[in-house]
């Protein structure tokens, strides 16, 4: 289980704590932030970065593969539907895409540059914003 405080330090910028890490986000100066952190989808890509960067780590070390550096790159775009090329006509409103660029060096043979492929889509993040997530909200009043 993974849990995060979160807690609203002044204007947009919030202070992130695991119980034994702390960082910060905040929004850029043009939507009225004071970019003293990344903004939350920068948060979110990251997460996704290092758990594509991790999981491959892993796995290369449980085959005993020579790795030598992974670079996972995301962006995250919200795109409204009426210019989605690839949407069918029933999709409204906007949609959310996560594009990747993961760059994997090592000396590998064509059976494993396939297999490293597959492991990108494999991290436990991965599967979570690929299938969608139940959220429980709640909110109390002090």
């Amino acid at each position: 289980m993974s849990q995060i405080t979160a807690t609203l330090s002044s204007g947009t910028e919030v202070e992130l704590s695991n119980g034994r890490h702390t960082w910060r986000a905040d929004e850029p100066v043009a939507v009225g932030g004071a970019d003293t952190g990344p903004n939350p989808y920068e948060l979110l890509l990251g997460s996704l970065a290092a758990c594509t960067c991790i999981t491959l780590a892993l796995y290369c070390r449980h085959k005993n593969i020579a790795l030598e550096t992974v670079t996972a790159s995301y962006e995250f775009n919200r795109i409204h539907a009426r210019d989605c090329e690839d949407c069918d006509d029933e999709t409204k409103g906007f949609i959310d895409r996560i594009t990747s660029n993961v760059h994997i060096n090592g000396d590998f043979d064509d059976t494993q540059k396939k297999r490293l492929a597959e492991i990108v889509q494999r991290c436990p993040v991965h599967k979570t914003l690929a299938k969608g997530v139940s959220i429980t909200d709640s909110a109390s009043f002090g």
